[in-house]
């Protein structure tokens, strides 16, 4: 999503991913990048670079072409839209029930604590009263964690790059104060990435037994 998060209006750049890309027709599909990668490529634009590296294409701006890392000879089409906010995509995989609904830890320490809030806060070894919501300075040491969590995940995935941009923007407020760090992260939760589907993956597990393990290890990340 290259725009104001504000704005009335968004840029966005899409690929052909028709059967056949360089066929002219009505038909033709286009698909939108990631929000990441867009703003990546915005920047790109603005800043009138002529070539920008995503993780698996680099992005020929002079010619708008989309061009594979692996394969120079695999390209396809590109362009830059312009969109009404009011135009966004659905994303309907956020709204689905948890197809997991997993047995929650029980104990005094979870009562009116997420198990995860529990583990992160063991972790790092936070104090109640070194909670974000009560404590500026470990504001920024968290949002820093966040951040590096963000990009360790994306490492893991083979989307480094869209991991560093996300990363970017939370730093960007790790010093802007509560309200905007919350504000933040609700911006990059709605943007189309790995991030959200991640998120969502690890938060139906929470609490269960039989995913503990696994949600366990990702409180760092």
């Amino acid at each position: 999503m290259a725009n104001s998060r504000n704005s009335a209006q968004r840029v966005v750049w899409v690929w052909n991913s028709s059967p056949d890309p360089w066929t002219e027709s009505a038909a033709s599909q286009w698909t939108p990048y990631s929000d990441a990668e867009s703003l990546i490529i915005e920047e790109a634009f603005s800043a009138k670079k002529s070539i920008v590296t995503l993780d698996d294409y680099y992005i020929d701006l002079e010619n708008e072409l989309q061009i594979s890392t692996t394969d120079i000879a695999k390209q396809r089409p590109i362009q830059r839209i312009i969109q009404n906010n009011e135009e966004r995509r659905y994303r309907e995989e956020r709204f689905l029930s948890d197809p997991i609904a997993p047995k929650r830890l029980t104990g005094p320490e979870y009562e009116s604590i997420s198990p995860f809030i529990v583990e992160a806060r063991r972790i790092l070894n936070l104090k109640p009263e070194h909670f974000p919501s009560s404590d500026t300075p470990s504001i920024p040491m968290i949002v820093e964690k966040a951040a590096a969590g963000i990009i360790e995940e994306g490492r893991s995935i083979g989307m480094p790059l869209e991991a560093e941009k996300l990363a970017e923007i939370l730093l960007e407020k790790k010093n802007k104060g509560i309200k905007e760090i919350w504000a933040c992260c609700a911006y990059l939760y709605s943007m189309e990435s790995f991030l959200y589907k991640k998120l969502n993956a690890i938060m139906r597990q929470i609490g269960s037994h039989n995913y503990e393990q696994v949600w366990r290890e990702k409180v760092l990340t």
